[in-house]
């Protein structure tokens, strides 16, 4: 199934972190630390997607656990920190949650997104990411890694499904 067809189909959302949540720089403090920036927008259809029903994961090589308290409040956690092989941490949640490849979309940035992207439903990606990962795309979001790609790609499901612009009474009708 092509783009956009498959935006109707997607029950679960993956993604990386470091490039596509944050914008792939880091600020090292004097104490040895790593910051990092991320966009509020992201996080609002992140948590707008799990109180919608949707499996939302992600799957980082970084190993920062304020990044794990970071989804954990936006209410996500499936939080896999230090993947350095994504395809078994992928296999693992596929397993989990008995998942089909065409149910997912997955947004990544870099080579080690690569093999698992090539599986996926719906891979997508940020405008800047690698040539190697926009060529195996079905959808490039127009918008740069760190400032709001995650939403872009949040909002074009759930407008495909009808589910973007709800009621909040429309959302805790669903919920509870």
């Amino acid at each position: 199934m092509e783009y956009p067809q498959i935006l109707e189909t997607i029950t679960t959302f993956i993604f990386d972190v470091d490039g596509v949540l944050t914008n792939g720089q880091i600020i090292l403090q004097p104490n040895g630390d790593q910051s990092r920036i991320m966009n509020i927008k992201d996080g609002y259809a992140l948590q707008l997607a799990v109180k919608c029903g949707y499996k939302v994961i992600i799957i980082s090589g970084g190993r920062s656990e304020i990044v794990r308290k970071r989804f954990e409040t936006l209410g996500i956690h499936d939080v896999y920190l230090g993947a350095s092989n994504k395809e078994d941490v992928f296999d693992e949640v596929k397993i989990t949650y008995d998942l089909k490849n065409e149910e997912i979309a997955y947004m990544g940035d870099d080579i080690p997104d690569y093999l698992v992207m090539k599986e996926m439903g719906l891979p997508c990606c940020p405008s800047d990411a690698a040539p190697e990962i926009q060529s195996i795309s079905k959808y490039i979001s127009p918008v740069a890694g760190g400032y709001g790609c995650g939403r872009d790609i949040i909002e074009k499901v759930m407008k495909a499904q009808q589910k973007w612009f709800l009621q909040e009474n429309d959302i805790k009708s669903q919920i509870w």
